[in-house]
């Protein structure tokens, strides 16, 4: 495979956050006395963006305020975890400036909030290695559909075709394969029941950046 264009996930894929991601939804509702999400309602959130999901809370729980204040105040919690606790996942910020080296444009595409994706990445040093970041929010849909991905692609000067995509959830996976791109899923603890399903899907599938399958897959 020789792309030139990759467009990576940042939570999860690049950075150890899943684990606060999936008790962020429930650490707001226990701050309004509400109990945790029923499974079902987890795993209709899992690609929503931040917006759907407030719209979500507000459908299901009758919480006051818009979509916006919901949203603000779930973004200011995870706020402090990307400032204090996520880090890099081992052999991502390697990963990244060879890429860059060998002449990759590369940009993230996240379900998260801009500012947050810009914080976190800014202070784990590899803000940089990225020609833009572009949230969900921006597009106005989540994962489940495609428009982040071609837009992210668009904005980078490439297509599907030349385009290698970097995640690690079944949903946002499927998603971009069936959009025409090439699919690299890296394994997260947080999805161990789609392991299966996302192996038999990608084109590259690898457990630590610094996997030399990688390398070779991207002629690195």
């Amino acid at each position: 495979m020789k792309n030139t264009f990759a467009i990576f996930d940042m939570d999860g894929t690049l950075v150890d956050s899943m684990g606060y991601w999936n008790r962020l939804a429930d650490e707001y509702l226990n701050k309004h006395g509400i109990p945790p999400l029923s499974p079902a309602l987890k795993e209709e959130s899992i690609a929503l963006t931040m917006l759907e999901s407030a719209q979500l809370f507000i459908r299901e729980f009758g919480l006051p305020g818009t979509p916006q204040d919901i949203a603000s105040e779930i973004n200011a919690l995870m706020e402090e975890h990307y400032r204090s606790h996520v880090l890099l996942k081992p052999g991502a910020s390697d990963l990244l400036r060879r890429m860059k080296q060998a002449g990759f444009q590369l940009c993230v595409a996240s379900s998260t909030h801009p500012a947050l994706i810009d914080l976190c990445l800014r202070r784990l040093g590899v803000r940089d290695c990225f020609s833009f970041l572009l949230s969900c929010e921006e597009v106005g849909v989540g994962k489940n559909r495609p428009d982040v991905y071609l837009e992210a692609a668009r904005r980078l000067g490439g297509t599907p075709e030349n385009t290698v995509v970097f995640e690690d959830i079944l949903v946002a996976a499927q998603t971009a394969k069936k959009a025409g791109f090439s699919l690299c899923v890296i394994y997260d603890v947080n999805s161990d029941g789609e392991q299966n399903q996302l192996q038999a899907l990608a084109d590259c599938y690898i457990t630590r950046w610094d996997d030399p399958a990688l390398s070779d897959w991207l002629y690195l």
